[in-house]
This record gives C-alpha cells, structure tokens and sequence, in this order.
C-alpha cells in the first residue's frame, strides 16, 4: 500500500539551463513519488521563459545575486554558474510556500533504486518512493542530524567488495538529495565543491550529516550532461574542486590521485581528525 507524504514535505529540483531535459522528473514519476514537486531556478538563467512555459507554476525563481550576499562563496571570482545559490535558497522557499521538511534534488537523475545486501551487492529500481521519502523523513525526524541524503553510484565502486555494500550503517558524508528542515536550518559554503565543504566544515562544528546506504540515485556523467554545473566542472576540472575542501579544513583533507585506469585529483577525508568524537563511558575520569 502506497503511503501518502506529508502535507508539510516538498521536493525541490534544482536547475539551469536545462528546461527540456530534467530527466529527475521522469524519475520522481515512474518510481511513484505522487507528492509536492517544484522546480527551483535562479533569475540569471537565460532560459527562465522557457522553464515558466513547459512547468508553469511548479517553478520557483530565486534572486541569485541577493542570496550571494548572504554566505561565504569561498572565492572572490566573478562567476555564479553553481548550485550553490540554489541550494541555500532553498531555506527561505520553503518557507514562503508553507512547508517544513523539503529534499534538494539535481536535475539528473535517472533511476532511485533499493541496494540490497545479500549474498553480494545488488540493486533494484524503487516504485514506491513515497513510502521511502516517508521512512527517510521519519528517520529525519527521530535524529538530530542537520541533513540526511541517499546513497550515489559511486559510493559502491568496487561492488560487493565495496565498504559500504558490507554494512547498513549510515555513512559520515551527505551528497546531492538533501533532506532538510526550516527547524534546522544551515548554509552550504565553496561555490564549488560545495556539499563536501558543508558536511566536512559543518562536521567539525558539531552538525550531523549522514548518507542512507540502502536507497541510492543514478545520475547522468556530469561532464556529457549539457548545461547546469558541467561547463565549470569541464573549465577547472577536480583540481580546483577538490581545493576548496582544503581551504575550508585543512587539518583534515588532502588531495590525492584516485582511480584505477584514468587518475584524477581528488578530495580525501581523515575523518578521525573531521568531526567531534564521542567517547565511551568507560574512559569517563572519576
């Protein structure tokens, strides 16, 4: 039996420039999320028309540079073209529309799937999302996490042999569906990199992210998807990306070269030096 999603639950898909191919939609359909969808753009986007013309009142428009004025960008170069800005308007949006739990949801999603952990690493497409989106807003709401977030393909590189396909646990990181609430609100920071900034630097204050490894999303590969964040990624590659982590943390990330075949610089977290340690009780001084 399908589960019905609060009346107070949203799901905000962030875009630019894409207004005929936001693949998310498709997904959030065929895997049977029947709830409040909008799709999130800023007033910078020159294809802004066309979004209003095919969605009509299911699109939200944000004042980009307002908000920019609003966090730590990490840089001071003249270029605006992530989702960033997006991302912490979505605080704000959620307000203005009346509701209190929301998820942030790229635009290139092809596939929400079950991972199962049987006698290896397994997958299934989900078509009953909103009973999922139900029990992940549940979980949410029992923890004092500032965001939870579904598993990516790439955390289960290497298959059954893969970490996260041997335990069920939640995972110290948070990436790309952000599940949120206007009770706990916080700004991602890095204009770049900025997920990874957030949950590393907020980690470190104390705020809780976690990934549920047994839901995950399929995407697109960035770099074939036109438009969104492909051409900043295609203009400065990992390097760049992965140093704005290091600015933000540096006493626990590092740049490392990563990937079998095709190597690439990439961010890497040491998270015992990351994020505060609770201790047992038994190491308690009397």
């Amino acid at each position: 039996m399908q589960t019905k999603l609060p009346d107070d639950f949203a799901a905000f898909i962030l875009t630019h420039g894409r207004p005929r191919n936001i693949s998310t939609l498709n997904s959030l359909a065929s895997s049977g999320y029947t709830g409040r969808v909008y799709i999130v753009i800023d007033n910078e986007d020159a294809t802004g028309d066309e979004y209003k013309a095919l969605y009509g009142d299911k699109v939200i428009v944000f004042d980009k540079r307002e908000i920019a004025k609003t966090f730590d960008q990490g840089d001071n170069f003249n270029e605006r073209r992530t989702i960033i800005y997006a991302r912490n308007a979505c605080f704000e949006i959620a307000k203005q529309i009346g509701v209190k739990y929301f998820i942030q949801l790229d635009d290139d999603y092809t596939c929400f799937q079950y991972r199962l952990y049987n006698s290896g690493l397994g997958y299934m497409k989900i078509h009953s999302l909103d009973s999922v989106m139900s029990v992940l807003l549940e979980y949410y709401k029992l923890i004092p996490a500032a965001s939870i977030a579904m598993a990516q393909g790439g955390d289960f590189i290497g298959g059954k042999q893969s970490p996260h396909a041997k335990h069920l646990k939640p995972l110290r990181k948070c990436m790309n569906t952000f599940i949120c609430s206007t009770d706990r609100p916080f700004q991602f920071v890095g204009r770049i990199n900025e997920d990874v900034n957030t949950y590393v630097w907020r980690g470190s204050q104390g705020r809780l992210f976690f990934t549920i490894p047994i839901v995950s999303i399929v995407q697109k590969t960035t770099q074939k998807n036109k438009g969104g964040m492909s051409d900043v990624y295609l203009m400065s590659g990992t390097y760049l990306k992965s140093f704005y982590t290091v600015m933000y943390a540096p006493s626990c990330t590092k740049i490392k070269l990563m990937g079998d075949k095709h190597k690439r610089l990439h961010h890497c977290i040491t998270w015992r030096n990351a994020v505060p340690v609770i201790l047992c009780e038994s190491v308690k001084k009397k």
